[in-house]
This record gives C-alpha cells, sequence and structure tokens, in this order.
C-alpha cells in the first residue's frame, strides 16, 4: 500500500519509527508533503535518509502570505531534487484565510507552472473554495496531472473525473459514520485514478479517530473502501500501486 500524502515532520514519534512501522503494515512507500520552505527541506531530508520516503515541494494556501518571486525561486531549486515527484500541496483555502486571498491566487498559479515546468504532478488542497478551486484548474492546469488530496468534493465528483488527468486521493475521514457521501464517490473513481493518504498527523481513521495519525494507519482507509468496492484488500492494492506509479512516475 502507499501513502500518497502525508507530513512526517509533524508526526509523532521520530522519522524512523514511522517508516518502521508503516513497513510493519505493508506500506513501501510514502510521499511526505511539504507546505513551507523549512518543512519542504525536512521533506526532503527525511526522503534522502529512507528510500520508500519521497517528498512533495510546495506552499500551503495558508502560508502563501507574501507570497513573492524569491519564495517561487526557492521551491524551483527545492523542486529539482531526484526524490521531489510533486509539485504542492497548494490551492485555496477559505475556511481558515490565514493568508490574504491575493497571495493564495499568486502562489497557486505559480505553482500550476512550477508543475508544467518540472513535469511533475500538482497536489491540491481545497477548503471551502471549491468554485474557485476547480475554476483555477480548469482554466490554467490543462495537460498537468492533478492530485486531488483529501478529496472532500463529493457533490463534484462527475465533475472532477471528467478530467482524465486527475487522481483523486482519499484520506481517513472517508471511514468516519458520517461520510457516506466519501465513500460513495470513491466508489465511482476508476482503479487507475485512485489514491489513499493520511494527511498525518491529521484525520486518523476509524476505529483510531481522535489519536495521531501516521502513515501505518493508510491501511485503515485502504480496507474501507475495497469494502465499499466489494473487492479484496490485494486487488485494491494493486490498482493503488499501479495509480500511484503513473502519477508520481517512480
Amino acid at each position: 500500500m502507499i501513502d500518497s500524502h502525508t507530513h512526517l515532520d509533524v508526526c509523532e514519534p521520530p522519522d524512523a519509527e514511522l517508516v518502521a512501522a508503516a513497513e510493519a503494515a505493508g506500506v513501501t512507500r510514502i510521499v511526505t508533503v511539504g507546505t513551507t520552505g523549512g518543512s519542504c527541506r525536512a521533506a526532503l531530508a527525511a526522503a534522502d535518509a529512507f528510500p520508500q520516503v519521497y517528498a512533495a515541494i510546495g506552499r500551503h494556501p495558508n502560508e502563501a502570505t507574501g507570497f513573492n518571486d524569491a519564495d517561487l525561486a526557492e521551491l524551483h531549486a527545492l523542486a529539482a531534487h531526484e526524490k521531489c515527484v510533486a509539485i504542492g500541496e497548494t490551492g485555496l483555502d477559505y475556511y481558515r484565510d490565514y493568508a490574504p486571498r491575493g497571495d493564495q491566487e499568486r502562489a497557486f498559479h505559480a505553482q500550476i507552472e512550477l508543475a508544467r515546468d518540472t513535469g511533475k504532478p500538482l497536489v491540491i488542497h481545497t477548503r471551502a473554495a471549491d468554485d474557485d478551486t476547480l475554476g483555477v484548474l480548469t482554466e490554467r492546469a490543462q495537460g498537468i496531472r492533478v492530485i486531488l488530496h483529501c478529496f472532500s468534493m463529493a457533490d463534484r465528483i462527475e465533475e472532477c473525473l471528467a478530467h482524465q488527468d486527475w487522481w483523486l486521493s482519499f484520506a481517513g475521514n472517508l471511514t468516519y459514520t458520517t461520510a457516506e457521501p466519501l465513500r460513495a464517490a470513491a466508489e465511482l473513481v476508476g482503479p487507475e485514478r485512485l489514491l489513499v493518504e493520511t494527511d498525518a498527523p491529521y484525520l486518523a481513521p476509524h476505529p483510531l479517530r481522535g489519536k495521531p495519525n501516521q502513515p501505518a494507519h493508510v491501511v485503515h482507509t485502504a480496507r474501507a473502501i475495497a469494502a465499499r468496492r466489494g473487492i479484496t484488500y490485494e486487488e485494491l492494492e494493486r490498482g493503488i500501486e499501479l495509480s500511484a506509479a503513473a502519477v508520481f512516475g517512480w
């Protein structure tokens, strides 16, 4: 199994223990995601330290205040690392509004072009901003592989699936009692575009809800999706491994 989106730098315990626990659970690859300059460097350090860890390099919309050419140049430099497999997470977040919307948009647009320039997929965060996020992607991200991280737009599933180069990644919140729309959405995604993730240390799946999350726990989300799709865990695992290889290019 593959955890397509986690944040090792803010997880407990240390990286070595997190990676070992994931390996023991059958998680063969982990993509750890940077959201600031510092966390991007930490992600690359983890990727250097562990063969099964890869990095995504980006500026989170909540961290986009004052985003400028120097920030973009830093991302360009970090994205050149051989184990950087994606750009982001980037997008729009109107729920927190920790950064001015103009800065979020500038950072988002810049990272779309960085993904285009590098040929790497683009990892999307969207919260309370679905219309604007989808509008920007439709207008600006043609020809770029897009990963809708922690997919939450169950009411827009058909619209998202209409884009053949978009992948949908489901997190632990899919396992919650109230998440029937997400489970129904996951059932509709073709195996070639389906991913699972933890977003650790956040969104721990049932039955671990309320506890810190970690990459090993991605198997709970995968089991829930396999059960919903009426297939074995092993069949889902094979599909996700192929899907992740196609989008990340490893």
